[in-house]
Order: C-alpha cells, then sequence, then structure tokens
C-alpha cells in the first residue's frame, strides 16, 4: 500500500515513479500537487506524510498571557473561510489580543511552515556567527560546504546565499512538475553528497555573484546544510538549543528531513499558533533567552532590512521579507505568514491552506487585513 501511495504522489507531482525506489517516502515536491482535501488534512500533519526530526522544547514555557481584546475586522469569518485560514494570532507587546482558528485546526495542534522556515533557518546562521562556528558571512560557502567547490558557487560568499543574489541559475515555478523547486529530491544523489548539494552543484551560472536577486529555496536548503556542516548540530537540535529551549516554546517542533536525515532547510517546519507567534516574539525583542543573546548584535536589524530588490512590494534581507518602516516578514506558499512590525509592538501569523501555491488576489487581502489591524491598534493608540 505505502509503495503504491508513493508512486499516485509522484504521479500527480508529474514525476515518473521509477525515479525513487518504491520504499521510499514521496519527495518534498509532490505537497505542491496535493488535492484541497488533502492540504487541509496534511498541513497539520505533515509527519504523516514525510519523514521529520523533532526540535525538543525545554521545561520552561514562556507565557503569552491575554491582552484586551481586538476587536475583529469586519468580516474576519468570511475571510477566514474564503482565504482556507487555519488560524490567526495577533500580539501586541507580547499579549494575545485575538486568536481564530479554523478547519479543524486548533491551540494543541502544528501547522507547516512551508518557506517560513527560511527565516527560522537564517536566524540561525546568526547563532552560528556568534557561536563564532560561521567565522564571517563573507566567508565563501565553500569553506563549510566543501562539496560545491568546483561549481557555480565557488566565488559565492554565505551573505550572497542569505540574500539570494548567488547569480547561480534555478526555475522556482511552483506549478512546473519539471522546475528546480519540484525536482529537488527526486534526482538520485552523487555518492557521498548531500541530496541538494549534488543538486546544486550541476546549476550554471547566470549572472555575477551579488547581481540578480532570484528566489530559491534550494539555496536555503544549502544554508541548513551549511549550518549542519559548520556547528556538526543538525538543524532540530540546534534550533532546540539556540530558541526552541531558551526561549520557552510549548510543543516540540517537526522539522521535514530529507532520506540522508537532513532537515530542508527551506520549508517545512510545523508548529502551534502560538510557538509562530513566540518566534515572531523572540525576534522583536532582541533575540533573547533564558541565559542571554542568541544572536549578534545588530544581526535582528541587518537581517530584516532591504539587501536586495526583489521587483514586488517586499524588499528582500537575510531570508526575511521586508517592508519599510523596519516591518519584516516570514512568507510561505499557500496563505503562510510571519508578520513582525516592531514599531507598534505587533506579531500577526496567518496559517492557510490556500488552494493554489501562490496567488496575488489572496496576498493583497492578507495584506489588507494585516493593515486593519495596525490601523485598529494606530486608533487605540490615539490620545
Amino acid at each position: 500500500m505505502r509503495a503504491l501511495l508513493f508512486a499516485a504522489s509522484l504521479a500527480l507531482a508529474g514525476l515518473p515513479a521509477a525515479a525513487l525506489a518504491a520504499d521510499k517516502p514521496p519527495p518534498p515536491s509532490s505537497v505542491l500537487f496535493w488535492s484541497q482535501a488533502q492540504k487541509e488534512s496534511g498541513f497539520p500533519k505533515m509527519e504523516a506524510h514525510f519523514p521529520v526530526s523533532t526540535a525538543p522544547r525545554g521545561d520552561r514555557v514562556h507565557a503569552l498571557l491575554p491582552g484586551a481584546p481586538l476587536t475583529a475586522p469586519s468580516g474576519l469569518a468570511a475571510f477566514m473561510a474564503e482565504e482556507k485560514t487555519a488560524g490567526i494570532l495577533v500580539l501586541q507587546d507580547g499579549k494575545v489580543r485575538l486568536e481564530r482558528y479554523g478547519l479543524g485546526y486548533g491551540p494543541d495542534g502544528r501547522w507547516t511552515s512551508f518557506s517560513v522556515a527560511k527565516s527560522v533557518t537564517s536566524t540561525l546562521v546568526g547563532a552560528a556567527l556568534k557561536d563564532g562556528y560561521i567565522k564571517s558571512l563573507d566567508d565563501k560557502v565553500t569553506r563549510y560546504i566543501p562539496g560545491l567547490r568546483g561549481s557555480a558557487y565557488d566565488q559565492v560568499s554565505v551573505r550572497q546565499l542569505l540574500t539570494m543574489t548567488s547569480g547561480v541559475r534555478w526555475n522556482e515555478d511552483y506549478t512546473d512538475p519539471k522546475s528546480d523547486v519540484a525536482q529537488l529530491f527526486t534526482v538520485p544523489a552523487d555518492p557521498g553528497l548531500d541530496s541538494t548539494v549534488s543538486y546544486m552543484r550541476k546549476l550554471p551560472r547566470e549572472a555575477a555573484p551579488g547581481a540578480k536577486w532570484v528566489y530559491k529555496t534550494g539555496e536555503t536548503n544549502l544554508i541548513g546544510v551549511l549550518v549542519t556542516s559548520a556547528t556538526g548540530k543538525s538543524l532540530s537540535a540546534y534550533l532546540s538549543e539556540k530558541i526552541w529551549k531558551p526561549y520557552g516554546m510549548e510543543q516540540d517542533a517537526l522539522w521535514m528531513i530529507d532520506e540522508r536525515g537532513q532537515e530542508a532547510g527551506g520549508c517545512c517546519l510545523s508548529m502551534t499558533l502560538r510557538d509562530y507567534g513566540r518566534v515572531g516574539e523572540f525576534l522583536r525583542t532582541g533575540g533573547e533567552g533564558s541565559a542571554g543573546a542568541v544572536l549578534p548584535k545588530g544581526w535582528i536589524a541587518d537581517a530584516t532590512r532591504e539587501h536586495a530588490a526583489t521587483g514586488d512590494r517586499f524588499g528582500y534581507g537575510y531570508q526575511w521579507w521586508t517592508e519599510p518602516n523596519g516591518v519584516f516578514n516570514g512568507l510561505g506558499i499557500f496563505g503562510q505568514r510571519l508578520h513582525v512590525d516592531p514599531a507598534r509592538k505587533l506579531v500577526v501569523v496567518v496559517s492557510s491552506a490556500w488552494p493554489e501555491a501562490t496567488n496575488p488576489a489572496r496576498s493583497a487581502r492578507q495584506d489588507a487585513l494585516i493593515a486593519a489591524i495596525a490601523a485598529q491598534l494606530d486608533a487605540e493608540a490615539k490620545p
């Protein structure tokens, strides 16, 4: 039965079942082609479909105290139904102002992050820099990932990997089964190499390092490999050590892994809605845990400012989508969002199961919801 389900998932993804042995789980890209019912049942239970590792929580939980209830924006219930929203959380100054659930999701459940994981992975780079495992963001990535030597990544720095300005060619089309993002993890790895490294080292160069921004999930996976290589620890173990335990998350996090046990740095970290909020609070309040600063001085300001123009409404930092006035976002396909607005002491989390991976109209409606929340807080603040 497992082999039949595996073959079916590959067929949905437009991938030949012969591409991988039938006793292996489906590649992560198969989720791009799930039906709506599969999304709504699978996003809160990714561990039932893919192998994962665990980032254990600690003994202490960082309390999120109740704040004054925020009047729900007009049409919120209709928004949640139309946008296939599983959860919305609004924190202000660390207090819960609004919390809503849908699609059978609830406070004790986890929901997958998709690319919001990228922002967490980049934060672990900051931790590794503070700990001395990474010497400089201007180091070449080949210092930490020897398997990339002799490839288009030879002259690419860690900073350029963080800002997705490597100049290496990549196709992130979620609707194309033959795009790089869909093919990653379906091609057998070269002997002795990590799956991502094996795939990425074969890609050609299209621009000089630092000259062109292109969104590449594969490169965030490389960042994950880099952190693992530099620290000698799995991403899950390092996440637990630097954030999950010291900040006081309420539940273990689950992170999708490949066949060799490497976490997918660019995707698929599962946590509760409130733990997403705690990640936002951790960054908003300076990146400190129970034992003090986890990140280098100035890291958050640098990571969350625009380093590359995207041609869209957001700029791009170190795996964060940036806005004016210090606002930054972690974004994931199918409607995931972690929005941090330091000036308003505001964190907004949205977990969703959009019918499409990306949709400009849905993104605009999500923007409008957050703008309405911000406007309400501004109105409250007026004398």
